[in-house]
C-alpha cells in the first residue's frame, strides 16, 4: 500500500480550515475559508513548505484519503465540515450563575 500524497492544483487545506496563531504572512492568523497568503494561486503550492517560517501546525497536517476526498471539491468539503465541527458551541462559552 502506498502513502497517499498531495494533489497537485488542490491547496484546499490552505483554504478552508483556520489557524488561530499568528505565522509569517498572515500576523493575525487565517480564517476559515480564505485563501492563505503564501499559497500560490497558480500551482496552489505553498510558497514556504519546508522553510523555517513554515507553521508547525501545517507540518502536523498530513493528505490522507479520508480528509482529502476523491478531489478537490471533496477536500474543501470534507475539510470544511471538520472546521465547523471543531468550532466550539456557544454554550461552552458562557457559565451558569
Amino acid at each position: 500500500m502506498h502513502e497517499f500524497q498531495c494533489r497537485k492544483h488542490c491547496g484546499a487545506c490552505c483554504i478552508a480550515p483556520s489557524i488561530k496563531h499568528p505565522f509569517f504572512g498572515m500576523p493575525h492568523g487565517k480564517p476559515a475559508g480564505v485563501m492563505c497568503s503564501n499559497l500560490d494561486k497558480n500551482s496552489m503550492q505553498c510558497t514556504i513548505w519546508n522553510t523555517s517560517h513554515y507553521p508547525n501546525v501545517c507540518k502536523q497536517f498530513a493528505p490522507d484519503i479520508d480528509i482529502c476526498g476523491k478531489n478537490r471539491d471533496q477536500a474543501l468539503e470534507i475539510i470544511s465540515t471538520l472546521e465547523l465541527d471543531t468550532i466550539p458551541s456557544s454554550s461552552s462559552k458562557t457559565k451558569n450563575k
